[in-house]
């Protein structure tokens, strides 16, 4: 019986060739084709308006993060506050989240390496000078105090949403100017005048009086969210009602807006503005979920972010609803989230 037919050289070369060619063809076919693809997605992605900072910086503004699907998305960016649906000046920072006081901006950012590391950095933007200040876990909340001298980061050491049971947070405040930081859970917690040291307690979303001394903020223990008012200089936190997380403070210092728990299993929340003298409670006629810590625009109106749906989803917009329960919720600036209103 006679064995396996042997190519010749010359054979194998000749039948190596079709097969490169075609390999090659199909390469250049699936170039041809993801350009084409490429170009399509780029032709049909909107034209951002943009204007020089110098056009908004050190005038009334909104500052948000960029989430206009295309190159410039999670970049910082500064619209007028007297046309907040107009051009929008991009500043070279990338930031998760990002909020802005005087002429400090503080940028949560996400370095998705080999090993994901994260960043808390203040920038001045008059002179450029940069603070790094502390986040040990994914970024979640940032706040600034009205004249840029304090800084609130919050991160999840573990865990990765509000909604969930088992989340772990770590707030912290630092003074700029001597880079002093203050971690919340080393503060003493009072709950109805009565020092408590729960060890399931979770702290996030601080926001600072004009005072530069108060603030109010989220702590959870127990399984309940309560509002708390903070005070530095004591080292001191009282509870001060239940069922409310993400505290904002009006600018004249009178109402706080918050977050309220609807379904947990679902993780829903309806927006409430309480009035600090009296405790009254009225909620927002904004029906969806918002799972963010929102922004005064001004003493009667709220501003916060809310995802786009289906496709759009990574495209955030900036709603506006007014404070008082009445109206209806409406964009104020499409492909934006984290607002920060500088007066």
């Amino acid at each position: 019986m006679s064995g396996p037919t042997q190519l010749s050289p010359r054979a194998r070369v000749l039948l190596v060739i079709p097969i490169a060619l075609v390999l090659v063809s199909a390469v250049v076919v699936y170039i041809l084709v993801t350009k084409d693809r490429q170009d399509v997605a780029t032709s049909a992605q909107p034209t951002l308006s943009t204007m020089p900072a110098s056009a908004v910086d050190g005038a009334p503004r909104i500052v948000v993060r960029n989430t206009e699907v295309a190159s410039h998305y999670g970049q910082v960016a500064m619209v007028a506050l007297n046309n907040p649906g107009g051009p929008r000046a991009l500043l070279s920072h990338s930031c998760d989240r990002v909020f802005a006081a005087a002429q400090e901006l503080l940028c949560l950012a996400s370095d998705r390496g080999v090993v994901t590391t994260y960043s808390a950095t203040v920038y001045n933007l008059s002179t450029g000078a940069a603070v790094q200040i502390p986040l040990t876990g994914s970024p979640s909340r940032a706040r600034l105090s009205d004249d840029g001298k304090l800084a609130a980061t919050t991160s999840f050491v573990a865990g990765d949403s509000y909604a969930a049971t088992n989340f772990s947070t770590r707030t912290v405040v630092t003074t700029l100017a001597t880079r002093k930081s203050v971690d919340l859970e080393d503060l003493a917690l009072y709950d109805g005048g009565r020092r408590i040291s729960p060890v399931d307690r979770n702290y996030w979303g601080v926001t600072f009086a004009k005072d530069d001394d108060h603030f109010y903020v989220t702590v959870a223990f127990g399984g309940v969210t309560h509002l708390a008012k903070g005070q530095l200089t004591t080292g001191r936190i009282d509870t001060v009602t239940t069922d409310a997380e993400c505290p904002s403070l009006s600018p004249d210092g009178t109402k706080v807006a918050f977050k309220k728990r609807g379904d947990r299993a679902r993780g829903n929340w309806r927006l409430v503005v309480m009035d600090i003298a009296t405790g009254k409670e009225t909620q927002l006629a904004e029906s969806r979920s918002v799972d963010d810590q929102v922004e005064w625009l001004d003493n009667s109106r709220i501003l916060y972010g809310l995802p786009g749906e289906g496709s759009n989803a990574a495209q955030t917009n900036v709603w506006v609803v007014p404070a008082d329960g009445k109206g209806s919720p409406s964009m104020l600036i499409a492909d934006a989230w984290s607002p920060a209103v500088v007066r």
